[in-house]
């Protein structure tokens, strides 16, 4: 059984959630701030995270963070904040998607479904193998879904792996930010730009040894996004 983790500190929120998961068929575990989380993923084996971002002891924000040194599960990252700066915020601390609130609960449960998808095409729930794919000092196999740069190992959350994995299998070919995000993400391109632009930015870091001269992940200037043949 697939099992989420739903934290907030809005217990009825959480039982919300919660009623929409079960009917999905998902196994559902609850916590009511960072800590209680933290917890329950180090005892039990959770495939997606939904957590809310204002929480007592641990806020949403520390506690992604911390998830990330560890664990690249998909987290869906819950705010009532509805600015673009804290969309690209819950994005930059390493969450995989962001939901403001008040949410439409088909729309929540949408994105679950997304996002798990993009998690077990990683092989986390199942192993397909697909081969290795090679570009310079970059490696990336994608039947353990590990990357590497010139021998040293990189972690990618699930939304960097997918993106390197498009622009590396497609060698040489531009894709503009509304098709990346389309291959990626399943849904239509809308306000995609602030979305993609920070995912690139952390493969950047991750694979790069000067992401301001990038060897690997290349910008065509008003096109789009490619992985240079060599």
């Amino acid at each position: 059984m697939i099992n989420i983790l739903v934290c907030d500190d809005d217990k009825e929120i959480v039982e919300a959630i919660d009623i929409y998961l079960r009917q999905e068929g998902y196994g559902v575990f609850r916590a009511y701030d960072g800590e209680q989380a933290m917890e329950i993923l180090e005892r039990e084996d959770i495939h997606l995270l939904i957590m809310d971002v204002m929480m007592p002891k641990l806020d949403g924000i520390r506690a992604t963070l911390k998830i990330r040194e560890h664990s690249s599960i998909p987290i869906i990252i819950l705010s009532a904040k509805s600015e673009d700066a804290d969309k690209i915020l819950g994005l930059n601390i390493g969450a995989d998607d962001y939901v403001t609130k008040p949410f439409n609960p088909l729309e929540l449960m949408a994105r679950v479904k997304s996002n798990l998808r993009r998690y077990t095409s990683l092989g986390s729930l199942n192993e397909e193998s697909k081969g290795i794919y090679q570009v310079g000092g970059l490696v990336m196999n994608d039947d353990t879904k590990e990357v590497s740069v010139d021998g040293e190992p990189v972690k990618l959350t699930p939304i960097e792996y997918n993106i390197l994995l498009l622009l590396v299998k497609n060698q040489g070919k531009v894709f503009s930010i509304n098709q990346i995000y389309e291959n990626i993400w399943n849904e239509d391109a809308i306000g995609a730009d602030n979305t993609v632009a920070v995912h690139i930015r952390h493969i950047r870091e991750k694979i790069e040894i000067n992401p301001k001269e990038p060897r690997y992940l290349k910008v065509v200037w008003g096109v789009g996004y490619k992985v240079d043949k060599q």
